[in-house]
């Protein structure tokens, strides 16, 4: 203390009041007020994990403040009723409580940097929308702001150029650009026409926007991608329990420690093993070998070994937010590190899921647009993207240049053409990994695989089956078609790679990681695909049950295995995959089963969701190894073991300072993930694995 070298002051508090002085009575005051109201929460934490038959920080706080107060009590009371005054360590208890919270302090500040991916994601949605007023005959006769809280599914909004979008949902008029690089990490601005979907939070860039809601609040994109990095960053990975078992028996060895401590000390001193010289500082061998004592309760720290993972992935969790990679789970993030196997689906996920028509050869004497008619009538009540492509196909055939240029003339106008262009099926059914089959005019017909077509009893002619190998042979699908018993003709379809497919899949063989693919498609087929993008372990002609025996099949000898995938039937794999990654734009089934979501619909993310797994685990090492390391140093240091050498005495206080830093170090090693960056693919292909 300052005060008592103040003349007048130090006169005061050296004063006697009663058998006491004045100074050392408003030390008792002041440092039982920090250690029982401001170490109050210490003793609740405390009490708390003892109740429960656990041991933590707090134990060891309680334990080394409460020593130090008892102490400095018995030593005050005892020098008032003898008029021997041995020294009192009031501020040792005190400054111990007070350092420990300036930790927890800074702690607190650092470990608010982690979530700042959930501040910006939250801080994207709007706080208001301008809503389109209708009149009694539907038109749209005005507008009002409203909060954006308050809009519902149907409602139909107004958004200006320069403005945020209120809500997800539909452009029903205008055209313009909007960056959906705040959600999706694309950072090329996507053109929005009529009929194209919007997210809510994205930028509004150039033309003015009218929209219709299909989902607001909970049920949006952006919330529900702030709801699965509040989930992820909650969760404890599996590594984070050998933590919790060592913080858990590591307190009861520290107290050992801190006993054995004070027993060694003051025996030697008792039996005389040291000089009486190295006391005499302390009054006497009892206090000397105490403040050792406290001194290893006060620096062990398990609190840094708890905070290692769950900071660390923290911060992975929002920097992978950043980058369009979205981690449901610490435990998801663990795994990831360790993949040996990715499987690739082939339809969306290899390829842009944008099937289009190339071929329509007849092997009947059909007319080719009654063909086309028959075929894209039985596929016009499927949902497959195939199905939706030979309808495009077949539409454009007939109706080629016959349609009005306004696009939601087209649209109306082709609604009502359907209905009365294609032909009435009937007992329609879908046969998963086949194809579909109905009836048409009182007579079966089947459209699908060759697998389809030879159950059914239906001869494939030979020109037909030269001619589907020859396009299965350049990657492209072949559709076959059988009416009333009869071979009739086949369809050949192409659907593009992603550009970055073959890239990606190299980066992943230079990372020491062995891609897959499986898939419904034909043998042929995915032979072609799989050579253009550099896969050698293709497993063709698999059912979507089946894609999850192929995962368990490549998991039998403990290897971690990925699923890549973005349809509903990926489901199955994706969930009984180690690590399941969803394409952004796939199902929301897909999505709901898979432990990575790819919101960009980019395969470069898979090597940047590996990655920043690797990145991440090998920094909570690194954090271990520093929590780990800092005790085996500090502790022998504070029990006193260069004081025989060096004179080197660590005080309880200093101790508690040590302690308080040793967490913030942990937390401030876990938020340098924050400078973490994606991979190039030209870096990854320079990669070299032993």
């Amino acid at each position: 203390m300052v005060c008592p070298h103040i003349p007048l002051i130090s006169s005061f508090l050296g004063m006697h009041l009663g058998p006491f002085r004045i100074g050392d009575l408003l030390k008792w005051i002041l440092v039982s007020m920090v250690q029982f109201v401001v170490g109050k929460r210490f003793y609740v934490a405390a009490y708390r994990a003892l109740r429960h038959g656990s041991t933590n920080m707090d134990v060891l706080v309680v334990i080394g403040t409460t020593a130090s107060y008892v102490y400095s009590v018995c030593a005050l009371l005892y020098g008032a009723f003898t008029g021997f005054h041995p020294p009192i360590y009031f501020e040792t208890s005190a400054m111990i409580i007070t350092f420990v919270l300036f930790g927890k302090y800074l702690e607190v500040l650092a470990k608010g940097k982690t979530s700042d991916a959930i501040k910006k994601l939250v801080e994207l949605a709007p706080a208001t929308a301008l809503l389109l007023l209708k009149d009694k005959e539907g038109k749209y006769s005005g507008e009002k702001e409203i909060d954006a809280s308050l809009v519902q599914p149907g409602d139909a909004l107004k958004v200006l150029p320069g403005s945020k979008v209120p809500a997800d949902g539909v452009v029903i008029w205008g055209t313009s650009h909007v960056n959906e690089s705040m959600v999706t990490g694309e950072s090329v601005p996507i053109s929005k026409e009529v009929s194209s979907p919007v997210i809510g939070g994205t930028m509004n860039l150039h033309g003015v926007l009218h929209i219709q809601a299909t989902k607001v609040g909970s049920g949006t994109v952006l919330s529900q991608i702030i709801s699965l990095v509040e989930t992820a960053q909650m969760s404890k990975a599996p590594i984070q329990k050998f933590a919790d078992y060592v913080a858990s028996i590591f307190v009861p060895i520290v107290i050992t420690l801190s006993l054995l401590t004070f027993l060694a000390w003051f025996l030697c001193g008792w039996l005389g093993a040291y000089p009486n010289s190295w006391s005499a500082e302390s009054s006497n061998c009892f206090v000397f070998s105490l403040m050792f004592s406290i001194s290893v309760v006060v620096i062990a720290c398990p609190c840094a070994l708890g905070l290692a993972t769950p900071t660390a992935v923290m911060v992975a969790t929002g920097v992978g937010a950043n980058h369009g990679v979205l981690v449901k789970g610490g435990d998801a993030l663990e795994r990831a590190q360790n993949v040996k196997y990715v499987i690739f689906d082939k339809t969306g996920t290899l390829t842009q899921g944008k099937a289009t028509v190339t071929t329509a050869k007849i092997f009947s004497g059909m007319d080719l647009g009654d063909f086309l008619t028959l075929v894209a009538s039985a596929e016009a009540s499927s949902e497959h993207p195939l199905a939706k492509a030979i309808l495009d196909y077949a539409f454009h055939f007939h109706f080629f240049g016959k349609l009005p240029s306004a696009k939601d003339s087209i649209k109306k106008r082709r609604e009502k053409i359907l209905s009365q262009w294609l032909l009435e099926a009937t007992d329609f059914s879908a046969l998963p990994g086949k194809g579909i089959q109905c009836w048409i005019n009182g007579k079966k017909i089947l459209v699908g695989n060759r697998a389809l077509i030879t159950e059914n009893g239906v001869n494939i002619p030979d020109e037909a089956e030269h001619f589907l190998v020859d396009m299965e042979l350049s990657a492209k699908t072949g559709i076959l078609v059988a009416y009333d018993g009869g071979f009739i003709g086949l369809i050949g379809i192409t659907d593009p790679l992603k550009r970055e497919a073959a890239v990606v899949v190299q980066g992943l063989k230079k990372m020491g990681v062995h891609p897959v693919m499986v898939t419904g498609d034909n043998w042929r087929t995915a032979q072609a695909v799989a050579k253009e993008v550099g896969i050698d372990d293709v497993r063709a002609e698999i059912m979507p049950a089946g894609k999850a025996d192929v995962i368990r099949l490549l998991q039998k000898d403990g290897s971690v295995v990925a699923m890549v995938g973005d349809g509903i039937n990926d489901s199955p794999a994706l969930a009984a995959a180690d690590v399941g990654m969803a394409i952004g734009a796939g199902t929301d089934i897909a999505i709901e089963a898979a432990d990575y979501v790819l919101v960009r619909n980019n395969l470069e993310d898979v090597i940047t969701a590996i990655d920043l797994s690797r990145k991440t685990f090998s920094r909570i090492r690194w954090n271990y190894f520093f929590a780990m390391a800092y005790n085996v140093v500090a502790i022998p240091v504070a029990a006193g073991v260069l004081f025989p050498f060096t004179g080197l005495q660590m005080p309880p206080w200093l101790a508690g300072a040590c302690m308080a830093f040793s967490s913030v170090s942990v937390v401030c090693s876990s938020l340098l993930l924050r400078r973490y960056r994606k991979p190039r693919l030209t870096t990854v292909l320079q990669i070299t694995v032993e």
